[in-house]
Parts: C-alpha cells; sequence; structure tokens
C-alpha cells in the first residue's frame, strides 16, 4: 500500500488484500479484514456495511502500517493488539502464545465437568497460563470457584493479570510465579487445566516463520519427545489434585496414546480423548483414582 491508495474501505481491503498475498501471506484477504476492522473499532463481518466509507488519511496510515507488519512477517494478532476467545476479548502481544480456535475444546471440557461444578468453591489452577485465556474464560462462565493461575513467564503473568482486570475477574483468580507443588498443599485442588508446550523440538524448528519468529518459544517447544514439560505437570498433578480430581490437558495430535501411558502410570484413571472439529486428537481428560 502507497500513499496513492484508494480512500473507501472496500477499496483499502481490496489494495491490503492484494499486498499481502503478493508478500506470500495466507489468508491475505482475512489478515486486511482483521486489520481494518481494528482500525475501524468493527467486528470483521461489520465492514461490509462500512465499503463506502471514505477513511481519513491517519486511518490510511495506521492502515499501511500494520499492513507492513503482517507482511514482514508478524502475526495479524499481534498487530491489532487483540484476539477473541470463548466470546471474549483479550489483549495479546508477544509476551505470550496467541489463543487458538482448539484451546477452546479445553475449555469446553472443563466446564462440561459436572462433578466438577457440583461442590461449592471447587479449587482449579491452570499451570502455564499465558495470557489468561483459558482460566479468564473459566472464572467468567463459573465465577463461584476458586482459580489459581501459574506460568513460568513473569512477562506472561503480567499479561495475564492485565486481562484478569479488563474482563473484571482480577479478584477471582490468583497469579503465582511458583512451581505448582510449591505453592499448594498435597490433594488440595479439585481441578487442574493447561495447554503446555507440546511440540517436539525437530518440529519446532520447521513452524512457519509468522510463529517461529513471533510467539514465545517456552510457550511451544515441549523438548525432543514434545512430551518434557506435559510429564512434569502429570507428576505434579498427582500429587496436587484431591483423590477424584480432574486433570485436562491440551496435546498434540498424535500425542494421546503416550500422554494416557504417563497418566495410568501417575495413578489417573477414567481417561478419556477428546477430538477437534478437525477429527484429531486434542484434549485428554482424566481423574486420579479415589
Amino acid at each position: 500500500m502507497t500513499s496513492s491508495s484508494p480512500k473507501t474501505v472496500v477499496e483499502v481491503l481490496n489494495a491490503a488484500s492484494d499486498y499481502l498475498a503478493g508478500k506470500g501471506v495466507d489468508e491475505p484477504r482475512l489478515a486486511a479484514e482483521y486489520l481494518a476492522g481494528r482500525l475501524l473499532n468493527c467486528k470483521r463481518l461489520e465492514l461490509y456495511a462500512k465499503h463506502n466509507q471514505i477513511l481519513s488519511e491517519k486511518q490510511l496510515d495506521a492502515m499501511r502500517r500494520g499492513t507492513k507488519r503482517v507482511a514482514g512477517g508478524e502475526p495479524v494478532q499481534y498487530v491489532i493488539g487483540q484476539w477473541d476467545f470463548m466470546g471474549h476479548t483479550f489483549k495479546v502481544d508477544r509476551r505470550a502464545l496467541i489463543p487458538r480456535p482448539e484451546t477452546e475444546l479445553l475449555v469446553e471440557q472443563v466446564l462440561a465437568c459436572e462433578a466438577l461444578w457440583r461442590g461449592s468453591k471447587p479449587a482449579v489452577a491452570e499451570i502455564g497460563a499465558g495470557s489468561g485465556c483459558i482460566v479468564i474464560s473459566l472464572a467468567l462462565a463459573r465465577p463461584g470457584a476458586l482459580y489459581l493461575a501459574l506460568d513460568v513467564s513473569d512477562e506472561a503473568l503480567e499479561l495475564a493479570s492485565e486481562n484478569a482486570a479488563g474482563l473484571g475477574v482480577a479478584g477471582g483468580i490468583a497469579f503465582a510465579h511458583d512451581d505448582l507443588c510449591d505453592l499448594i498443599e498435597p490433594s488440595s485442588l479439585d481441578a487442574i487445566v493447561a495447554n503446555l508446550p507440546y511440540v517436539a523440538t525437530a518440529d519446532y524448528e520447521k513452524l512457519p516463520a509468522h510463529i517461529k519468529d513471533h510467539e514465545p518459544r517456552v510457550a511451544l517447544d515441549g523438548g525432543p519427545s514434545g512430551l518434557s514439560v506435559i510429564e512434569g505437570a502429570v507428576q505434579d498433578a498427582s500429587m496436587a489434585l484431591k483423590p477424584g480430581g480432574r486433570l485436562f490437558l491440551e496435546i498434540g495430535d498424535t500425542q494421546a496414546g503416550a500422554v494416557s501411558r504417563l497418566l495410568k502410570e501417575a495413578g489417573f484413571d477414567a481417561i478419556a480423548v477428546v477430538k477437534d472439529l478437525r477429527g484429531h486428537d486434542r484434549v485428554i481428560a482424566a481423574a486420579l483414582a479415589v
């Protein structure tokens, strides 16, 4: 896009889409629409009612800057600074992983566990909170529980705290940079939920540049097998959960068998694997044996 770019929304969308396509950006029209929607403070689908709106030179400059950043490989989510998850808008930036639609399945499985929510004030911890999208979505849907969010990154915890404040649940979630078993008494939690790094190191090196060069490696690289962090979390969960307590994990699409074995060895049963909309294994849930 140059200073001679057209002035209406639809013309700017067309120009931005063509420019991004020429730079090899995936789904260039979609990226252009997200940029324009952020610029005009509206949902992407609402842009169709604004196609003939004339943009100011200030708006055009902002659209050009955003388009160039996306063309340079930066994820559009970081450029617009926000992303929707479970019907809520979260602040996103380089401090944490971008929330994925697949992770909504993880939240949905926790919310659907009737046994967990039957008691009063269940204690729920998230390991690897990142942007906070999981624990905050749970707190918004089930405000009566006690929530703890842990992460190894102080920057991620800062972002999660900002999101909790922005969505009105800061008072209902404790954030901490601690190991679970250093902070929690044994057999004290009703549930643990986690979307931990599960990409094998060799596969991490093959990830697209817009992921590998921009999102935090600590949130993606799960070691040689992809299971290094998950294995430790399963062991911690076996000590921190009450008998019958539930563990919910997002996993890679080839890891269900290996994670199931880890769970059985750590004393879990009632193991269930849930597939995502593409038919890939995505979530595994289990209960600590009574």
